[in-house]
């Protein structure tokens, strides 16, 4: 279920001089990220979810100099700050990039981990099984996500929505009791989940035709773990709109910004799909309970 009062409040959020795509609980600006953050009061997020270009020179990047990319960072960093509430978290993927005379492939989140006021809580390693390969090094089969939270001491984060069910001995007791949760384990600090692939007769069945997709299976979890429903949820760097595809599907709202007007399409006709997806199965499911 929607919840009204949370879309009302997207709403008085997202005013500006620019278009804005409109749905069920979802709003993105077509817009540069600073200029909808500076637009937005204090304290309104409750988790912020993103992955920002990498600039490593893909088709939705203007290429800068490392000086300039990590200046350019420090600011939308510093909004997103402003604008997180005191109990939100801020989960920031990031890939590679070369660092002349020094590094061929430095972990951008290396470089960018104390460029705002937010504490780093944690790192998550996410594996995949498919990229590119290589014969001088091991083939990358990793990103970082940086867990970010506004208040070490009082964060959202419930353990429980994802635990991993996949317990090598769950009926394993000690003094009479099972050591293990019965809803399972924590997931722990590195997660697998297969990329968004493409590709003739490969393609995922998620795959929209922006390049740098990210799975949703991985922001359901950070959704989940680190937000509650009615909660709003905010991504500056939208793109394709995984982000609010997960949040939606858990019941939070959502919010954010992407600059190109053919990722906000690609977004809005995904997210179109999957609310029209959600309402059939509701639909269904009235049906076979007799409602």
């Amino acid at each position: 279920m929607i919840h009204p009062a949370p879309d009302h409040q997207i709403r008085q959020l997202l005013e500006g001089p620019f278009p804005v795509v409109r749905l069920p609980g979802i709003e993105i600006a077509q817009a540069d990220c600073l200029a909808v953050m500076r637009g937005l009061p204090d304290c309104c997020a409750d988790l912020i979810v993103t992955s920002p270009p990498y600039n490593i020179g893909k088709e939705y990047e203007h290429r800068r100099t490392l000086d300039d990319y990590l200046a350019w960072c420090r600011e939308w960093l510093r909004e997103l700050h402003r604008i997180a509430r005191p109990s939100a978290s801020f989960w920031l993927n990031l890939g590679y990039c070369e660092v002349a005379q020094r590094g061929r492939a430095v972990p951008l989140p290396y470089l960018m981990w104390d460029l705002s006021p937010f504490y780093l809580l944690q790192e998550v390693v996410w594996h995949y099984g498919a990229g590119v390969a290589s014969r001088l090094a091991f083939s990358p089969r990793n990103e970082k996500f940086l867990w970010f939270v506004k208040d070490a001491d009082s964060y959202t984060f419930n353990l429980d929505a994802v635990r991993d069910p996949d317990v090598k001995y769950p009926k394993q007791k000690k003094n009479g009791k099972l050591k293990c949760n019965p809803l399972g384990k924590n997931p722990g600090d590195v997660w697998y989940f297969p990329k968004v692939t493409s590709g003739a007769n490969r393609a995922s069945p998620e795959r929209t035709a922006h390049p740098a997709q990210f799975p949703l299976a991985v922001i359901d979890r950070i959704v989940k773990a680190c937000s509650n429903p009615g909660d709003l949820v905010f991504d500056p760097f939208m793109g394709s709109g995984t982000t609010a595809e997960a949040a939606s599907a858990n019941d939070r709202t959502v919010a954010g910004s992407e600059m190109r007007a053919d990722y906000v399409k690609i977004a809005r006709d995904r997210l179109m799909r999957a609310i029209r997806r959600r309402e059939s199965e509701r639909s269904q499911l009235h049906l076979v309970l007799g409602e």
